[in-house]
């Protein structure tokens, strides 16, 4: 492995200012700083971040706990969650929490053990206690994508009630009558945000709320499977559904096709999230599509915001998605 020492050489300088080139602890001239730039590209030096971490209190890499299977987003969420770590001079960690309270707990401590300055964490269904934990120690974590009010932690992700309102408007505007909700996780403000916006959106179209056209949902594909059947056995059944994620999305759209209906005719099905399989299909899925490249980048300011100060004030941020019209709706896409 190489050592600070062969990069000195190689560049022709001191071991002290190959130092201050790499932890930035000093200006260095311009020509200097890029043949030692050089000679770390041409030897490999990757330098000795937990020995570095023990003298200036942090490694300069963030920790990120997700799914690698359950968030369809993932390429694109890293991809804007390493530019913008990038940039600010840190490197990212992935840990893989599985969706699962056991894997996420592990996932944290891994990261931990790496002595990542603060983490980026998608919190898994039902475990609150990873996250109350973070929160009670004091961590530096902003929660991704999944927030929850209740805990007082930095948070980024999709706006919930509006956007869910919009997409039962639209399905009114169209004619439907019967539009029923696929719900999310119950302990997570999205969903409990879903479910206000389904209400409010049935009251600005002039329909009554009917428990009997909500469905407890979940996050998988075989919640939205389990739901849309239950749903297809009310006595007035529902001519068109609004899911809580892709997942449920597909699962509801299979479990519709199973059940014979023609998805845009005899069911229009509308869902968050967009989906990568969205126009594979036919009729093409109309969905509430989440930036999901500014809530990555959104995600890494807010940590950066908390390592610089760490006794501000938790904050969220909830940024609009857009409703990507297609044709599952049943109405004919923009």
């Amino acid at each position: 492995m190489a050592t600070m020492e062969d990069v000195a050489k190689l560049a022709g300088v001191s071991i002290s200012t190959v130092s201050h080139v790499v932890n930035e602890t000093r200006p260095v001239a311009g020509a200097t700083r890029e043949r030692v730039l050089a000679a770390i590209e041409s030897t490999g030096y990757t330098g000795n971040a937990i020995a570095r971490s023990l003298v200036t209190g942090g490694t300069k890499s963030i920790g990120v706990a997700m799914s690698l299977l359950a968030n369809p987003h993932l390429p694109q969420l890293m991809h804007a969650i390493d530019a913008e770590a990038t940039a600010a001079g840190y490197t990212v960690l992935l840990g893989d929490t599985l969706d699962a309270e056991d894997g996420e707990r592990a996932a944290v401590r891994k990261l931990q053990a790496r002595r990542v300055d603060g983490m980026l964490l998608t919190p898994a269904p039902g475990d609150t206690s990873t996250l109350e934990q973070l929160a009670r120690t004091g961590v530096p974590a902003v929660l991704v994508d999944r927030v929850s009010h209740k805990i007082k932690l930095d948070q980024v992700g999709p706006e919930n009630i509006q956007s869910t309102s919009t997409l039962v408007q639209h399905l009114a505007t169209a004619g439907h009558r019967r539009i029923a909700f696929i719900s999310g996780v119950e302990w997570m403000s999205a969903s409990e945000e879903r479910t206000l916006g389904y209400r409010l959106g049935l009251g600005r179209a002039g329909l009554r709320w009917d428990s009997n056209l909500v469905a407890g949902g979940g996050a998988t594909h075989e919640d939205g499977v389990l739901a849309m059947r239950r749903l297809l056995t009310v006595p007035e059944r529902p001519t068109a559904v609004i899911t809580g994620n892709g997942a449920m999305t597909a699962g509801a759209y299979r479990e519709a096709r199973a059940h014979g209906l023609t998805i845009g005719t005899d069911l229009a099905i509308t869902g968050h999230d967009e989906v990568d399989w969205a126009e594979l299909v036919s009729p093409a899925i109309t969905t509430m599509t989440h930036p999901v490249d500014e809530i990555g980048r959104t995600a890494v300011r807010l940590l950066l915001a908390r390592l610089q100060d760490p006794t501000r004030a938790p904050e969220t941020i909830l940024l609009a998605p857009t409703l990507n019209h297609r044709s599952s709706c049943g109405c004919r896409a923009a």
